[in-house]
């Protein structure tokens, strides 16, 4: 479809808008989310949480970074504007675009989120591409968690406990002038995938395409389960998972599904 650009966030929808790909916009700025950018990228993704089209999204960035947080120069400004008495326009923002963790929760979106990490990716941005399910980097991607070089907060850290491990969190955060590297964080589970820089944007188009032939309701079931399990104990989840489940009832995707593979053919599935 065609490319639309909105300032500092470029969109383009792929596969008849089945794919989003969401690209930050700032190189000169190493894509930091300013107030402009954050609101944005916010509604973009609330944009596509609710495009029953959109099935399957991926979030990269120009130049030699992913995202590099918070705007701390307009953090800057802002504060010497508050020291004036002046209002804060981020505090006049709606919730969801001042954090957006967890985003599949605040947003009541499952559907898959791909990650095409580009360059450097610290503070806010290594939490962008925590949001995400599935995280390719590019060989020269690099990850850090800054906050503490600047007195700043980072409460979304606690999931970083789930993915690599207390002492390799600890590490990372407490260490906050500390990156590592894209291979190092695929041996820490945190990357699902490290390529060459060329590579990266096709391979991560070929996670979002095979996206593309699987039921989408079913992929989002489980999506939620996965994630809502890790906060439950075991009977809760299996009670969850099944009552979750019955959103496939009488569903045309779940007769097409069984007729495919016994008549030996690929599935077409509408989410229907």
């Amino acid at each position: 479809m065609a490319r639309v650009k909105d300032g500092v966030l470029q969109l383009d929808k792929e596969a008849n808008g089945r794919i989003w790909v969401m690209t930050l916009n700032r190189p000169e700025r190493l894509n930091s989310l300013n107030g402009e950018l954050r609101k944005a990228l916010y509604e973009t993704y609330w944009e596509f949480a609710q495009d029953e089209d959109a099935w399957v999204s991926i979030i990269t960035g120009t130049g030699r970074a992913f995202c590099t947080g918070q705007d701390l120069r307009e953090r800057a400004d802002r504060d010497a504007a508050a020291a004036q008495g002046l209002p804060d326009p981020m505090v006049q923002m709606p919730d969801y675009l001042q954090n957006i963790f967890p985003l599949a929760d605040r947003l009541d979106c499952w559907k898959p989120m791909i990650a095409a990490v580009n360059g450097i990716a610290v503070a806010g941005g290594f939490n962008q591409a925590m949001q995400c399910d599935i995280r390719i980097a590019s060989e020269n991607a690099d990850f850090g968690v800054t906050e503490v070089r600047w007195n700043q907060g980072a409460g979304w850290v606690h999931h970083l406990t789930k993915v690599i491990g207390l002492g390799n969190a600890l590490e990372l955060v407490l260490w906050g002038d500390k990156r590592i590297s894209a291979e190092r964080a695929k041996d820490w589970g945190l990357v699902n995938e490290v390529v060459a820089p060329d590579d990266l944007m096709p391979r991560a188009m070929e996670w979002a395409e095979r996206m593309l032939n699987l039921a989408p309701r079913s992929v989002r079931n489980l999506k939620e389960i996965l994630y809502r399990g890790t906060v439950m104990g075991p009977i809760e989840a299996q009670r969850y998972a099944s009552n979750l489940e019955r959103n496939l009832q009488g569903m045309e995707d779940s007769v097409e599904g069984p007729k495919a593979f016994s008549e030996k053919r690929a599935p077409v599935f509408k989410n229907r």
